[in-house]
């Protein structure tokens, strides 16, 4: 087995994978008027409003220098307001506004569409997200982080 194959490299599908579910996602983002980076921003507000950035950042393994102007984007577009935290003035919070909130609901048929495109019954579906959260795992576990 040669190492250099790229048929022998696991980076490979998952890369190829990355770039065509953002490429599906992006007519069905379009309406919203959001980016695919911005979409998981938001789907972390729809979980949790009032959230310190620190946390959404930690959440979506993005550094602050990456997240910053995708937020700036999402208070532009009036999706989010950056205020600070009433008992912490030292920490930024991120907050729907009601637009961002209105949203959502346009929103909701979005991973539907997608497992659509995927053609994954349930168990399927389960599966796949127990393989890969495990190899996230092992990766953060790696990195010296807690799964």
């Amino acid at each position: 087995m040669n190492p250099l194959s790229l048929s022998n490299q696991l980076c490979f599908p998952f890369y190829a994978i990355s770039k065509e579910i953002s490429k599906r996602y992006r007519p069905l983002l379009a309406p919203l008027n959001l980016t695919y980076p911005q979409y998981l921003v938001m789907l972390v507000l729809w979980e949790q409003d009032f959230i310190p950035l620190k946390t959404i950042g930690e959440r979506l393994q993005l550094d602050s220098g990456t997240l910053t102007p995708l937020i700036n984007k999402l208070i532009e577009l009036g999706y989010v307001k950056k205020t600070r935290n009433p008992d912490d003035e030292r920490q930024l919070v991120i907050t729907l506004t009601e637009k961002g909130g209105t949203i959502k609901e346009d929103a909701m048929e979005i991973p539907a569409k997608i497992n659509e495109v995927l053609g994954l019954d349930e168990e399927e579906f389960i599966r796949y997200r127990q393989l890969l959260d495990e190899l996230a795992c092992r990766l953060n576990l790696s990195a010296g982080d807690d799964c």
